[in-house]
């Protein structure tokens, strides 16, 4: 993908920055980790809670979030839609958006598809999604629908409000005219054929990009994967598709494989922040299972190897697995921060084998 702060190779792996802040890692090693030494490619930030704090109109005074953050490569804010499904008890759902209280503070505010375009221009990162509305699993197929029928009509609202307000994004003069890509979001909660309608309404709106939503909230492993390749067949493959929100190392692996182009997930740097780490059974093979090893085990408090001996990343050179139980066990912030490094090392190390192994594709904003 060709953004403006940069060329992202797909299919890629996008670490979560929820805060501005890919969490426990700092900005300088997220440009390194990972496999030859090329750092994450892009980031996601959230519009929800950048917005909460330190606000978007600060961000955007700032610079935007590129600038406010540090982080010169490609970003991605989502819609703030999946944050306010979250809120079930605090939200209150009409036509014209969403009603919602603040986790923080319990303060009241109103997101609608113009406010979503409106946080995300001010927060300018080069991709900003539509605002929907997440489904709940389970849910009918009558409620599927009606929460549908609402995801397009936003969906028309955000392009609508984005192509007249886009120049506005902080960054607009300094990078010669450039401007953000506007992305879809497919839902239809677990019916194929709702998806299929959700996937072909979209695509007539023509947007550079469509992600698949709703998926990994709760629902049975075969059925993303089911719902993903329904989707998939629907959408143009000349553009980029992006699945939110997914997964383990095996479940990206696998959705690149049937032509997902971007995933993101809070997973590497979650599970490493509690002694969770992925390495390979067979460390000498890079294509072999993916384990689940939690660190805190008495049974590593001795042990002089490294995490993964097949591992190139800068945790596995340097420490042993006894002394990252030390620090996860003592408390120590930098066991998160070494463990998440070695993960995020992981997912991003996975993607690099999965591109060469299918050879690339190419997309511009």
């Amino acid at each position: 993908m060709r953004l403006p702060h940069g060329v992202v190779e797909t299919p890629v792996f996008m670490p979560v920055g929820t805060a501005a802040s890919v969490k426990a890692v700092p900005q300088s090693l997220l440009e390194v980790v990972g496999a030859g030494g090329k750092g994450a490619q892009i980031i996601l930030a959230n519009t929800y809670h950048l917005y909460l704090r330190p606000g978007h109109e600060l961000v955007r005074r700032m610079g935007g979030v590129h600038r406010f953050m540090s982080w010169g490569r490609p970003m991605l804010t989502d819609s703030g839609g999946f944050q306010v499904f979250s809120l079930s008890k605090l939200r209150k759902i009409t036509p014209d958006g969403v009603e919602f209280r603040s986790h923080l503070d319990g303060s009241k505010h109103f997101f609608s598809p113009e406010h979503s375009m409106d946080v995300q221009i001010g927060l300018g990162a080069d991709i900003a999604m539509v605002f929907d509305e997440c489904v709940e699993t389970p849910a009918t197929w009558e409620r599927t629908r009606e929460s549908m029928g609402l995801t397009h009509a936003w969906a028309q609202r955000s392009k609508d409000h984005f192509e007249l307000h886009k120049e506005r994004v902080p960054w607009f003069e300094a990078l010669g005219g450039a401007t953000q890509s506007l992305f879809g979001i497919v839902q239809g909660g677990m019916y194929a054929d709702l998806r299929k309608e959700s996937a072909e309404r979209l695509v007539e709106l023509d947007l550079p990009g469509y992600a698949i939503g709703g998926l990994a909230v709760g629902e049975p492993r075969e059925v993303t994967r089911e719902m993903i390749a329904r989707t998939l067949e629907h959408l143009p493959k000349d553009k980029p598709r992006y699945v939110m929100g997914v997964g383990y190392p095996d479940e990206i692996e696998e959705y690149a494989r049937m032509g997902v182009d971007m995933m993101d997930c809070v997973l590497p740097t979650r599970a490493g922040r509690h002694g969770l780490v992925f390495v390979r059974e067979d460390p000498k093979d890079r294509r072999s299972a993916v384990v689940r090893l939690n660190v805190k085990k008495l049974e590593n408090a001795e042990d002089q190897r490294p995490l993964d001996e097949g591992c190139g990343c800068m945790v596995c050179q340097r420490y042993t697995r006894g002394y990252l139980r030390h620090l996860v066990s003592s408390g120590e912030q930098l066991g998160a921060t070494l463990n998440s490094i070695h993960n995020l090392a992981f997912y991003l190390e996975t993607m690099e084998r999965v591109r060469g192994d299918l050879g690339g594709a190419a997309f511009s904003s």
